[in-house]
């Protein structure tokens, strides 16, 4: 303090420079800028759980966020808003509350449509989440008592959904690919929760919905699959789309946003079990039917590449609803922008061109210690989760059975068993198939699709209880 008052009795050029030092000092503490990034998030949607809730729960976003250059003197604060469907995300957006959003392909195309319409607004579609390259994700369950077992049994029932959302898409598609009135359900719209409980009740005929519903309600015990998205052949997927002049004013943060995305992929394809349990941890979604859609060979593959058949997706998703009336004029090619998600793969030294060709997904492998072979064959493969045990794989579905009924014989119990449907490709659960068993066990989704393959082959139709029972002979 003395020193000070020595300069200030001194000449007027060196009070005049300390004010002046002091005025800066004030003028750089007060120049740091705090900008808000919000982000809506599915959380319950298992599919966006790499685009959302686990780069905010393993902070993976502050790690790549830029801190250099313009953005020296800005913090960041990250707003992460959750919603159980993408309508609500799409208002936000318009709103300029959230910056950052992620849904399904249906709600996708009403945000990128609401932003052209609306001049200012305008979003893009930055990244890829997870996708199914012939639409399994959505589903159609019924009572497990129901009497129906396909999609035209439902004919003058009253079937739920969300509206607009994925599974509402799906709804309208199917509808259309098999020239059936607007009437020939009685289509209500209710959210997942609602949906859940008035089904569970009997209050509805059957409940329509998106990731990961459709195998949710199956697994907890009350419902059963009997349509699934595959059967429509057009593929679905869960995006990233962010406000363009957001994204044009802060490239690097959406950069950022992707490259934490693609590193909550790694971590899931790490160690799926982990990563599932932490998922049940985060949204109360089982393990079990996270596993389903993000471990190996799962329903969903992640990608973070824009592909052409997700834009074709898109294509054919507008044209559903603008047969309907339910979207204006819609220019795909201005909405899609690849730039950022290039940019990613450039920073992490990876071929962007070569990945948007790949359809692989990851895949069970390992040796079948219960038929002691090993896996040759990924997509006819299973595997059985010992509870609080070890994820097992297997070689085979006959293999899944063998399996399931050597672990019980070992007093150990079976949490859930996995086998692909050799009709749709995807994976299920092992006690929610049907099976035709003949010279080899084959496991189906539907009922009409293992009564057919019985039919060409000469096979016998199986619950997972006959199966059961027939592979311990």
């Amino acid at each position: 303090m003395a020193t000070i008052l020595a300069l200030l009795r001194r000449g007027g050029r060196v009070r005049a420079g300390i004010v002046a030092l002091t005025a800066l000092a004030c003028f750089g503490a007060s120049a740091r800028e705090t900008v808000t990034i919000g982000i809506g998030t599915q959380n319950t949607t298992t599919n966006t759980v790499t685009g959302g809730i686990a780069i905010k729960q393993l902070k993976l976003l502050e790690k790549h966020l830029p801190r250099t250059g313009k953005y020296a003197n800005i913090d960041f604060q990250l707003d992460w808003q959750n919603a159980t469907s993408g309508p609500p995300i799409t208002n936000g957006m318009v709103a300029d509350k959230i910056q950052i959003g992620m849904m399904g392909d249906y709600p996708l195309l009403v945000n990128g449509a609401t932003g052209q319409q609306n001049k200012g607004n305008e979003t893009e579609l930055v990244a890829v989440i997870a996708y199914n390259a012939f639409g399994a994700g959505n589903g159609i369950v019924v009572h497990k008592d129901s009497p129906y077992y396909e999609l035209a049994d439902l004919k003058g029932k009253t079937l739920s959904v969300p509206f607009g959302s994925a599974a509402h898409g799906m709804v309208l598609q199917a509808m259309q690919a098999r020239g059936w009135p607007a009437d020939y359900f009685n289509l209500v719209s209710q959210t997942p929760e609602i949906g859940t409980t008035n089904l569970q009740e009997k209050k509805i005929d059957a409940h329509a919905d998106f990731v990961p519903f459709a195998e949710l309600l199956p697994y907890r015990g009350f419902a059963r699959k009997i349509f699934d998205g595959a059967q429509t052949k057009v593929p679905t997927f869960h995006g990233v789309v962010v406000r363009k002049d957001f994204a044009e004013k802060y490239p690097e943060v959406v950069v950022a946003y992707i490259r934490a995305l693609m590193d909550a992929n790694d971590w899931v394809r790490a160690n799926p079990k982990l990563a599932s349990e932490k998922v049940e941890e985060w949204t109360h979604i089982e393990k079990e039917v996270a596993y389903m859609f993000l471990g190996p060979g799962g329903i969903h593959t992640l990608d973070p590449t824009i592909k052409p058949l997700e834009i074709d997706a898109i294509r054919t998703a507008y044209g559903v609803l603008q047969k309907l009336g339910r979207v204006k004029q819609f220019d795909s090619a201005a909405w899609v922008n690849e730039t950022y998600v290039k940019q990613a793969f450039k920073e992490r030294g990876l071929d962007y061109a070569a990945q948007k060709l790949s359809l692989a997904n990851y895949e069970v492998k390992g040796r079948d210690t219960v038929c002691n072979k090993p896996i040759a064959q990924p997509r006819e493969a299973g595997e059985i989760w010992i509870e609080d045990g070890d994820i097992v794989p297997v070689s085979s579905a006959a293999c899944v059975l063998q399996g399931v009924r050597h672990f019980q014989g070992a007093g150990k119990k079976v949490a859930v068993a996995y086998v692909i449907d050799k009709s749709l490709g995807i994976k299920m659960f092992a006690d929610k198939a049907y099976y035709a068993l003949g010279g080899e066990v084959v496991p189906f989704l539907l009922k009409k699709d293992a009564e057919a393959y019985a039919a060409k082959t000469g096979a016998k139709v199986a619950t997972y209880e006959q199966a059961l029972l027939a592979a311990g002979r």
